[in-house]
């Protein structure tokens, strides 16, 4: 029995006043003209189930103009419970509960993941790495409390290793420490990245096949440390970082930041063998994000053994006839999802007919 999401209410939330909306436990389509809100409501779902949300917000941007504070609720019924999330931002400081009592943003992880489609990602083939591996990690996050843990640790660590190095001279005993501490979390991070981008991969290996049969899906991790790959074991990885960072030595003081690690590494696509950062048409990166999305709704089920929401943010208009009927023809099953978009017309009638279709309006009472 899957955990369902069923009323979302928000409070002097951005655009919002107030709002309260009840979820389907299929499909909800909130439907308005540009710059209403909508995205503002998938962003409320986002907070509440992954504890962040894509735009990365302060508390004081969350806050209607004009208001002192905000809140919004988030409640959840299945497995024979209900659960009540909330987010309540005042005095420029986030303050998350989960059933009345105080908890902290990973708290609101792990219960529902939920998986956002948003016009920004259908450019992550053709951004910088950074995108890349941040898809990854953030999508990691959601579902392990270890991996959560070792990106923090990793970015903090990466900090402070930086900050030496900018010092002149280079104090070679505290480097030496942060050395072996970035090499003992990156290479952990490294294993567990590689882990779940294999699970990713096979499933959206799958995925695209069935957006695009002709074509053959290639996705690889590229390490600043070496050669590695899911056979590699903890062992081998921390041997090679450490021998990686002893070639970079000399450049990372001239430079004064570490170029060695997993804030450096590259995932890569191919299709048919080509490299679809350089090749691949805007189908085809489209295609191959889709894809993406897809095999982590796949995955989170894998591993939670239950799907996560899916947050599908205006995409419905940056994508053609086809590649529109692979993601709804995916969605018609065990999956919640929440829909924001300009136009019924870009979904079939069947489509229309299962799902609950709620108006916004520029008033935002």
């Amino acid at each position: 029995m899957n955990v369902l999401a069923r009323t979302l209410s928000v409070h002097n939330y951005r655009s919002f006043k107030e709002f309260d909306v009840e979820l389907d436990p299929d499909i909800t389509i909130l439907i308005g003209r540009n710059a209403v809100g909508k995205t503002n409501l998938i962003e409320s779902v986002q907070l509440l189930t992954a504890g962040q949300s894509f735009r990365r917000p302060t508390a004081s941007q969350l806050v209607r103009n004009g208001e002192g504070t905000c809140r919004i609720d988030l409640s959840f019924t299945g497995e024979g419970r209900r659960v009540e999330h909330a987010l309540v931002c005042s005095e420029g400081k986030k303050s998350f509960f989960s059933n009345g009592k105080r908890t902290s943003a990973a708290g609101m992880r792990g219960l529902v993941p939920s998986i956002l489609f948003c016009p920004d990602h259908l450019d992550m083939i053709k951004r910088a790495a950074s995108h890349r591996r941040a898809a990854l990690d953030d999508f990691g996050i959601q579902l392990n409390d270890r991996y959560a843990h070792l990106v923090s640790s990793y970015a903090r660590i990466v900090e402070q290793r930086n900050s030496l190095l900018k010092e002149y001279p280079v104090p070679t005993d505290l480097l030496g420490a942060w050395d072996e501490a970035l090499v003992q979390t990156g290479s952990a991070l490294l294993s567990h990245r590689l882990s779940l981008l294999e699970r990713i991969r096979l499933r959206m290996v799958d995925a695209y096949r069935a957006i695009a049969p002709t074509e053959a899906l290639g996705l690889s991790y590229q390490s600043t440390v070496g050669e590695i790959d899911i056979s590699t074991s903890r062992a081998e990885i921390e041997e090679l970082f450490r021998g990686a960072l002893g070639r970079a030595a000399e450049d990372e003081r001239r430079r004064g930041i570490t170029v060695v690690g997993p804030h450096r590494d590259e995932i890569s696509f191919s299709i048919d063998g080509r490299e679809a950062r350089d090749f691949a048409s805007q189908g085809q990166q489209r295609s191959l994000v889709l894809a993406w999305k897809i095999a982590e709704a796949e995955v989170a089920s894998d591993i939670l053994g239950r799907y996560p929401m899916l947050l599908l943010d205006d995409v419905m208009s940056e994508l053609d006839a086809r590649r529109r009927e692979a993601i709804t023809g995916f969605v018609q099953g065990e999956i919640q999802t929440i829909i924001t978009t300009t136009n019924l017309g870009y979904f079939s009638n069947d489509v229309i007919d299962r799902a609950k279709v709620v108006h916004i309006d520029g008033e935002k009472k």
